[in-house]
């Protein structure tokens, strides 16, 4: 996966965002990420290891632990591996400026039909299973629009022992080293 568009929007002389030029090392269970980003508008940033790199999704209203709650993710720019590990504040000037705070992190299992993860992306129709200290159980990513370059998909929770019936928002649910550390 190419990282040219997450190097092109950024200058690394004035931010301390990860550097797509470090060693990356895939790991053997792949991890995924939910950053909280208080940039020009809060949202929060979904990443799942995928062939190498960070597959990114923006939630405006943050992920659900509601069946019912099906939530906007727009795909963006892949992120380097390392980035998985980022907090702190992108310097004002800067694409994304703002707050990124870990929110929550942990791995993942692909357990959709196709054969591969890949394929499922570009089939529009990802599941996955996610072992995090706040996100567990079953979750799906559904693009809206079937084109290849639809960058609208829906997170959604699926019906387990981890789902919830009550609202859930991720906005009052507090970032993991506030739990945690």
């Amino acid at each position: 996966m190419s990282l040219k568009e997450y190097q092109e929007k950024r200058q690394f002389s004035r931010t301390s965002e990860p550097s797509p030029e470090m060693l990356e090392t895939p790991n053997r269970i792949p991890v995924f990420v939910v950053q909280k980003h208080e940039a020009s508008r809060l949202h929060f940033d979904f990443r799942l290891e995928i062939d190498g790199v960070l597959k990114s999704w923006a939630v405006p209203k943050g992920p659900s632990m509601n069946p019912k709650d099906k939530r906007l993710a727009i795909q963006v720019e892949d992120h380097p591996l390392s980035y998985a590990h980022f907090e702190g504040v992108i310097p004002e000037g800067n694409y994304g400026a703002g707050e990124v705070e870990i929110w929550d992190n942990g791995t993942y299992a692909y357990v959709g039909n196709s054969h591969d993860i890949s394929s499922a992306i570009e089939h529009g129709l990802l599941e996955f299973k996610l072992h995090g200290h706040k996100l567990k159980g079953l979750f799906t990513l559904v693009r809206t629009n079937m084109d290849e370059k639809g960058k609208d998909w829906l997170l959604i929770k699926k019906e387990d022992i981890f789902a919830v019936a009550h609202v859930y928002d991720a906005k009052d649910i507090p970032s993991y080293d506030e739990v945690f550390l």
